[in-house]
């Protein structure tokens, strides 16, 4: 118990001296999430579980919704051997959540809008993940121009940019980004949100604000280490949002194990590539940021069931503090 309580300590400081997170003028019909590894399966899991409200997802180096099973084993399964994966079996799974009301209705997802990255050289979540992914949403989306794949990349597992980062195919675990010459951040944003959206150059700088929230008010007694989250999240908001004047569309972008903000710092959230395409095609980006626990020792999102066996489902603690701060947010 005393460990619990010295973890929970730990983490307090920062949020009780971070702001409340701001309300601003966002289109609800314009929010997407994304993630990388295991922020791609909680991306996964927010769309899939709210797919009333999340328009769109961008997954880098994730596995398909509900592959873990509540399971590390079978986590392990799923990433290191896909072809080992029934994604009837997933679908089945789906669908039965969604009749019994665990997950929004699966309709809503015949017209979203989905990026799929698996690198070539991935060594932690084996690329034909990509194909399994791409294979359930299939099951729920007839138009295949909505679905974007990106398997030819010659990348570890990193979340890609185009200008930062260790070398494209070596594994970086001091922060899981690499330079690729690629950009995901930009190339997933610019499906989901229709195609047009204005790309970032080497000259590019994000402007806008890049803020620090408390997360704590959004969980109950205020204590999100319970559920494996941080005090503290963050928030950019571009420059023409910062008024409240121009409508802005909202995007969350769920860092990767190892990545949060008592890991590395505010890596992840400068370099992963959001921020410049935000600011010039006024899109907020949501930072939640998930930290280590005796049950999660490498900060991960949780995608196979530490916090309890509703976890894919839109009760979930974690999912449902993410919602609470979109809800905020809008």
């Amino acid at each position: 118990m005393w460990q619990f309580i010295f973890m929970v300590c730990s983490v307090l400081p920062a949020g009780l001296y971070a702001a409340s997170l701001g309300s601003y003028n966002v289109d609800p019909n314009q929010v997407s999430v994304s993630g990388i590894s295991s922020g791609a399966a909680m991306a996964t899991q927010m769309h899939v579980a709210l797919s009333s409200r999340i328009m769109g997802v961008g997954l880098v180096a994730g596995v398909p919704y509900m592959c873990a099973r509540g399971s590390v084993v079978t986590s392990t399964i799923c990433m290191l051997t896909p072809n080992l994966v029934s994604v009837d079996d997933l679908v089945d799974r789906t669908n039965s959540a969604a009749s019994n009301g665990k997950i929004d209705s699966t309709s809503n997802l015949a017209n979203s809008k989905v990026y799929i990255f698996a690198g070539t050289e991935d060594s932690v979540v084996a690329p034909g993940n990509g194909p399994n992914i791409e294979e359930f949403y299939q099951h729920y989306i007839s138009n295949d121009n909505n679905i974007n794949t990106v398997y030819d990349v010659q990348a570890q597992h990193c979340m890609p940019t185009s200008n930062y980062g260790g070398a494209c195919g070596t594994l970086n675990i001091l922060s899981y980004i690499n330079n690729c010459g690629y950009s995901a951040a930009f190339d997933l944003l610019n499906h989901i949100y229709g195609g047009n959206l204005v790309e970032p150059t080497s000259s590019t700088t994000a402007n806008g604000q890049l803020l620090t929230f408390s997360q704590s008010s959004f969980f109950y007694w205020s204590i999100p280490a319970t559920s494996s989250m941080d005090t503290t999240g963050y928030i950019y908001i571009p420059t023409d949002c910062v008024d409240k004047q121009t409508e802005c569309k909202l995007h969350v972008a769920f860092h990767g194990c190892s990545q949060g903000r008592l890991m590395v710092g505010g890596v992840y959230v400068n370099h992963a590539g959001y921020n410049e395409v935000g600011e010039l095609n006024n899109i907020i980006i949501l930072y939640p940021q998930a930290i280590s626990t005796l049950s999660n020792l490498q900060g991960c999102w949780d995608w196979f069931g530490y916090t309890g066996s509703q976890y894919a489902y839109k009760n979930g603690y974690q999912i449902t503090a993410i919602r609470r701060m979109i809800d905020r947010i809008l």
